[in-house]
């Protein structure tokens, strides 16, 4: 799941026809580009959650197209010229399993929920790709007339397919058990709603808000940034221990390489290889 914010929590992101254009767009290239699986975007006013699949390891090109192109085309929307990202580095937490990841499609999907905008998550003006994951609708955008050159090399058009990843099993039980979960959160929502009497902000009070407004609320400092995320504590601290091999195999494959001895870097080395044409193991095959 990748989670990036808006610099200084800012509402550069606040839902309107352009914006969530934009974001489809760029998201659309993007994940073209790089051969990554879209499964759920979720954009809130001052950051976005998205859930992708990226069986080819180009994780990283693909953070990096989809940030960049966000952030110019938008800050050409908003007549801005300072940063549009947080300086933080984006976060992405590796879901470890299939509970997992319906536990952050759920998380994602009803974000606007929990946080009382609106009372259910077809209710949300932005970009939330839920009824077109659930309905197999693909997401057709046009390219955005205030950034891009209509005369560039850009396509006039771009189609967002949202799939479910057939390594995570029957895409149709998948989608039935999501839509399930959604209904329960939204229902518990409402229900805890109607004990507190906390009201909804609502999508037309959202739409009005300005872009140049920021979140009030108090934000927790000091917190870790998580990079797997598992139901089972066994599978994190499996998945935490690949890593740990991870890092420990590449410090070794590098002190040979800087040391001119021949070097092969684990697989899942990006800069080097990509930049130093360093080799790296061949993945296993079954």
């Amino acid at each position: 799941m990748l989670t990036r914010r808006c610099t200084q929590r800012q509402f550069l992101l606040r839902p309107d026809s352009a914006t969530n254009n934009t974001f489809l767009y760029c998201l659309a290239d993007a994940a073209q580009r790089f051969e990554i699986d879209v499964i759920l975007p979720s954009v809130m006013s001052n950051h976005h959650h998205t859930i992708v699949f990226d069986r080819h390891g180009r994780i990283v090109e693909f953070i990096e197209h989809l940030h960049k192109f966000v952030a110019k085309a938008m800050n050409a929307l908003r007549g801005r010229r300072e940063n549009f990202w947080s300086s933080e580095a984006p976060c992405v937490v590796r879901l470890v399993d299939r509970a997992d990841i319906l536990d952050k499609l759920v998380y994602a999907a009803t974000n606007p929920v929990k946080d009382r905008l609106v009372d259910r998550v077809h209710h949300w003006p932005g970009v939330n790709g839920l009824s077109a994951l659930l309905n197999q609708r693909p997401i057709v955008v046009a390219r955005p007339r205030h950034f891009f050159r209509t005369c560039g090399s850009m396509p006039a058009a771009l189609t967002l397919h949202l799939v479910i990843p057939p390594e995570l099993g029957d895409g149709a039980e998948v989608r039935r058990g999501l839509r399930a979960r959604i209904a329960d959160v939204e229902e518990h929502v409402e229900l805890e709603r109607a004990r507190t009497g906390a009201p909804v902000l609502g999508r037309r009070a959202v739409s009005r808000q300005s872009w140049r407004d920021q979140a009030t609320s108090v934000e927790p400092r000091g917190g870790i940034n998580p990079r797997v995320a598992a139901r089972s504590r066994w599978a994190r601290r499996e998945a935490l221990l690949r890593d740990r091999t991870f890092l420990d195999l590449y410090r070794e494959a590098r002190g040979r390489w800087v040391a001119g001895e021949p070097a092969t870097f684990p697989l899942g080395t990006y800069w080097l290889h990509r930049f130093a044409r360093v080799p790296i193991e061949v993945a296993a095959t079954r």
